[in-house]
């Protein structure tokens, strides 16, 4: 089972029941990015286990091959003097040493090809991590301006917002009928410019004859002061 299907059941069995329970978006985003943190971590680490056990495996093939090599020279000395029947052990020996330096070398391709998908697993699940938190990001943010959103157009549909401006206008309104009972008042207890200035010209006549008036007596009383 590849990465990428062992990843996708164990989002799947978290995430159903949240989808169910009508869970927010955002919690679901971190459960999956969670999900592929965890997920890579466990690659990673399984990944150092096949390394370590891939140098464990290439000293048993050198160990394996320099046994094979012990025995075949084990072989040669027993021909020498003439033991066939040591010979013999000593090449079986030999082949068998031989035969599971084949075995471990194929365990070793084995961890070559596994280090191998695990290292491109590794770089399309760290890529997909990287879209998935930006995407998370992103998400919070058009998630918070949504909120916002909603939030005011609340508040402005709020029956106690429209009820405070509609007492508002009320407490207008009797602004502006008492203002309207002032100017009433004040209606007809003042002159025109016209008649102040018709009433200046007529106070300056006034003046005028009471000075005219005030000359001639005095010119009276001269001359019967004279005729005296």
């Amino acid at each position: 089972m590849g990465i990428f299907s062992r990843m996708g059941d164990i989002i799947n069995s978290n995430l159903n029941a949240m989808i169910d329970k009508a869970e927010n978006p955002e919690k679901i985003a971190r459960l999956i990015i969670q999900e592929m943190e965890d997920t890579l971590v466990e690659v990673r680490t399984d990944a150092a286990r096949n390394i370590a056990e891939r140098k464990e495996l290439s000293r048993k093939v050198e160990s394996y091959k320099e046994k094979a090599t012990e025995w075949a020279a084990k072989a040669e000395l027993a021909l020498t003097k003439e033991r066939e029947d040591l010979a013999r052990g000593a090449l079986q020996a030999k082949q068998q040493a031989e035969n599971m330096a084949v075995v471990v070398e194929q365990e070793i391709e084995i961890l070559d090809e596994a280090v191998t998908k695990a290292d491109a697993d590794l770089s399309k699940l760290q890529t997909k991590l990287d879209e998935a938190r930006a995407k998370h990001k992103a998400l919070m943010m058009r998630g918070s301006v949504a909120k916002n959103q909603i939030k005011m157009r609340t508040k402005m549909a709020d029956y106690r917002v429209e009820d405070a401006l509609a007492r508002y206008e009320r407490m207008e309104r009797k602004v502006d009928e008492l203002e309207a009972h002032v100017e009433a008042f004040d209606l007809g207890s003042g002159e025109s410019l016209e008649g102040q200035f018709a009433q200046l010209e007529a106070d300056e006549a006034i003046e005028n004859e009471l000075e005219a008036l005030k000359a001639s007596l005095g010119k009276a009383k001269s001359k019967k002061a004279a005729n005296n």
